[in-house]
């Protein structure tokens, strides 16, 4: 049997999670429906002679056989009735997209970036910020101080004409 033939399971277009979906189901009934072996199943009815034994076990192979058949497409109408087909191609479809889009896996980590780069970069300029209101304040005590020394430099020199004043008008009342 064909894989394609396989995997659309009487459903055409059924992507691979839809087969793969199918064929899990499959193998765990099959495992679970095929349980008892021909030696435990003639041990579990040792009272009844061999042909009843062998006619019982043909009878549990034929309920068996049919049970898995009715489990199978009871499966079946199920995932047709609430869609799995298309909600497993939907999700098929997302994940190859995301396969094919490269940066698709780095988009949280771009935005987060980007988002750690503004917060340094406001943070820097709060930083700048205070820098400058500091710088600003520093100038303002220099100038500050330079008024004051331009005062008290024309103060002294101011003094030290009227020091000269006194001097001359001490020597000429002397004279």
């Amino acid at each position: 049997m064909e894989e394609g033939s396989r995997r659309g399971g009487g459903e055409v277009g059924g992507g691979s999670r839809q087969w793969d979906l199918r064929e899990s189901f499959n193998l765990a009934i099959r495992s679970l429906l095929t349980s008892c072996s021909n030696q435990e199943f003639t041990k579990a009815f040792s009272r009844f002679s061999k042909a009843e034994q062998a006619s019982l076990h043909r009878l549990f192979i034929q309920v068996i056989t049919s049970l898995h058949k009715m489990v199978e497409e009871e499966f079946e109408s199920l995932c047709l009735e609430t869609q799995v087909g298309t909600a497993l191609d939907v999700v098929e479809q997302l994940v190859e997209e995301e396969s094919l889009d490269a940066l698709a896996s780095q988009k949280t980590n771009v935005m987060d970036a980007a988002r750690n780069v503004s917060m340094a970069k406001e943070n820097e300029i709060a930083f700048l910020a205070q820098m400058l209101e500091r710088a600003e304040k520093q100038n303002q005590l220099f100038r500050d101080r330079m008024e004051l020394l331009k005062k008290g430099k024309s103060d002294v020199s101011g003094m030290a004409v009227a020091v000269e004043k006194l001097r001359s008008g001490i020597v000429e009342y002397g004279s």
